[in-house]
């Protein structure tokens, strides 16, 4: 996927994002929200990787949403940008806590243990009202980008042009990190743990560096969608979101970073689709995807599209 027609094929889907937001004001939400349900799969895509499914993932979006309406709101006037980066940081901060122990864990306690870290914090942001806003969410004023003051549409189309350089940029070094050792160890943990200890690599520890990676980008997912929004509320982090992150790494599959954006690319397609003329049920079009995806696509989007033929037996060569 190093190829100029790859290239080349990112480029034109990039241009082609940004016109639909130019041309068509009302695609600008639904394309950020796909970009950043992007960045919150490709978090799930690092685990995946190691063999481990997080069902509580969301709570990372939650605490980059929550950190950076915190940050606006302590400090008038402060960018946006500086915002996000602080949810990111309260997202790192907090996966690097959890990774403590969690790293320890692997299949079926994994996730569980990440879903019930998440419906804690579920609980918390809906009861302290105080602080969250309850169930009715945190509230905040849009700050200035890059010291810019905008009205409604152009902060839209200014975060439309955040996402998507963030996307690209970040999806090339996920796939950097994929291609590195530690990326290679990652796959390693799923084929075969014990022998990465034997060879004098700690497992744990490449997890636990990747359980941070992960974090970082489901809290950067929510920390722009925090800032578009003006609103973080604790469904951010309930785990019926956490699921469609699984559900979105699964269809896009972990064989490459883009994976991610693909499988994000047809979870809105889909949604949008049942809206229009499907109301009541885009729960079974998405049913329906998955189930078409594990038997005739177990690798997800990417996996399908990189499959080659399949070699020959010793028997047919003859």
């Amino acid at each position: 996927m190093r190829t100029p027609t790859f290239i080349a094929l990112v480029t034109l889907a990039v241009v082609l994002l940004l016109g639909a937001g130019w041309a068509w004001p009302w695609s600008r939400m639904p394309i950020i929200t796909f970009l950043c349900f992007g960045l919150a799969a490709l978090g799930l895509t690092v685990l995946m990787r190691a063999g481990q499914v997080s069902f509580g993932h969301a709570m990372y979006a939650a605490i980059g949403g929550y950190a950076t309406a915190f940050t606006v709101r302590a400090f008038p006037g402060v960018d946006g940008l500086v915002a996000a980066a602080a949810g990111v940081v309260a997202s790192l901060a907090v996966g690097a806590l959890v990774a403590a122990f969690v790293s320890r864990y692997r299949g079926i306690f994994f996730g569980m243990l990440n879903l019930g870290l998440s419906m804690v914090l579920f609980s918390l942001a809906g009861k302290l009202y105080a602080w969250t806003g309850g169930t009715d969410g945190l509230r905040f004023e849009r700050p200035s980008l890059l010291g810019m003051a905008m009205e409604r549409g152009q902060f839209e189309l200014a975060m439309l042009v955040l996402a998507l350089m963030l996307a690209v940029g970040v999806t090339w070094m996920v796939q950097r990190y994929f291609d590195s050792c530690s990326g290679q160890v990652m796959v390693a943990i799923r084929t075969n743990e014990t022998r990465l200890e034997y060879i004098g690599l700690s497992a744990r520890w490449v997890l636990a560096q990747g359980y941070v990676l992960s974090a970082g980008l489901v809290g950067l997912a929510g920390a722009l969608l925090a800032l578009v929004q003006s609103l973080v509320t604790p469904e951010s982090g309930y785990w019926i979101r956490s699921g469609e992150y699984v559900f979105i790494a699964i269809l896009g599959g972990s064989g490459h970073a883009l994976g991610a954006f693909l499988g994000a690319a047809v979870f809105e397609l889909i949604k949008l689709t049942a809206a229009a003329y499907f109301t009541n049920a885009w729960q079974i079009l998405l049913g329906g995807t998955l189930i078409a995806v594990i038997f005739f696509a177990p690798q997800g989007i990417v996996g399908w599209r990189r499959r080659g033929p399949k070699p020959a037996t010793p028997q047919e060569a003859r």
